[in-house]
């Protein structure tokens, strides 16, 4: 203990950053237990297409979801994205919805804008397009 307490005193600022870090982490585990978006494995999302009916949102551009998407994939326009237009999916509000962009970074903001929309069952594919078509797995062109 009075060795960590030395260290600290010698090296201040290193001691402040492992706290803020620890911080970090420990508000990101707690926020992703917490949140009502999950982020599904590839596997996960095949059952739930093959179970459930789950409809695919793809928020690539144009060209990138005709290069390869998953099959029966819906592509969305960033421009409804963005103006959070979900008007195509009115249908669609009970059923899983998995929102799916290249690496699994830009969907996650889309998702949240669905769950806000009224969408119940909203979760995003961890890893995007990328890892879907990395462990490969069926695409359309």
């Amino acid at each position: 203990m009075q060795q960590l307490v030395e260290f600290i005193g010698n090296h201040p600022v290193l001691a402040t950053l492992w706290v803020v870090l620890a911080i970090f982490l420990l508000y990101s585990y707690v926020e992703t237990l917490i949140s009502p978006l999950k982020q599904i494995s590839t596997q996960e999302a095949t059952q739930l297409i093959n179970k459930e009916d789950a409809v695919i949102l793809d928020i690539r551009n144009q060209a990138d979801f005709k290069k390869g998407h998953i099959l029966g994939a819906r592509q969305i326009g960033q421009e409804a994205v963005t103006k959070a237009d979900f008007t195509k999916l009115e249908n669609e509000k009970n059923k899983p919805i998995i929102v799916v962009c290249a690496m699994g970074i830009s969907a996650k903001r889309t998702a949240t804008q669905l769950l806000k929309a009224g969408f119940a069952k909203v979760s995003v594919l961890k890893g995007g397009m990328n890892t879907w078509q990395g462990e490969g797995l069926p695409i359309k062109k």
